[in-house]
C-alpha cells in the first residue's frame, strides 16, 4: 500500500524558516520524481517543487525560487521541503506527491500519488 505522510508544517511568523518532511513507503522511492505542491483556500493546487529520483534535477516555482529547497534522503525514503523567509502568501495545505517517472513535472495531474497534506500558516 502506498503512503505519503508530510509533518512539519505549523503556524508561524512572517519570516520564519520551517522544514517539511514527507515520508514514502509502498512504492521504490528512488525511483521516482517527488514533488511539492501546495493549495490556499479557495485556490487550485500550485506546484512548489520537484526533484528527480537521484536528485540532480531540482526545479521550483518563481513564488519560492531563492527561498525554498527541495532535497531527498532515499534511504530513508524521505522527501524534504526547508522553507524560509515565509510569507503570508505561503500559507496553505502543503502536499508532498510521487510521479512513477524518474523525469520531473510540474504538472499536478502527472503524479500518481498523494500525502493527505500538512498546514503551514503564516502570520504578518
Amino acid at each position: 500500500q502506498v503512503q505519503l505522510v508530510e509533518s512539519g508544517g505549523r503556524s508561524v511568523q512572517a519570516g520564519a524558516s520551517l522544514r517539511l518532511s514527507c515520508v514514502a513507503s509502498g512504492f521504490t522511492f528512488s525511483e521516482e520524481a517527488m514533488g511539492w505542491f501546495r493549495q490556499a483556500p479557495g485556490k487550485k493546487h500550485e506546484f512548489v517543487a520537484v526533484i528527480s529520483w537521484g536528485g540532480s534535477s531540482r526545479f521550483y516555482s518563481d513564488s519560492v525560487k531563492g527561498r525554498f529547497t527541495i532535497s531527498r534522503d532515499n534511504d530513508k525514503n524521505t522527501v524534504y521541503l526547508q522553507m524560509k523567509s515565509l510569507k503570508p502568501d505561503d500559507t496553505a495545505v502543503y502536499y508532498c506527491a510521487a510521479r512513477a517517472s524518474s523525469f520531473i513535472s510540474a504538472m499536478a495531474s502527472e503524479y500518481d500519488y498523494w500525502g493527505q497534506g500538512t498546514q503551514v500558516t503564516v502570520s504578518s
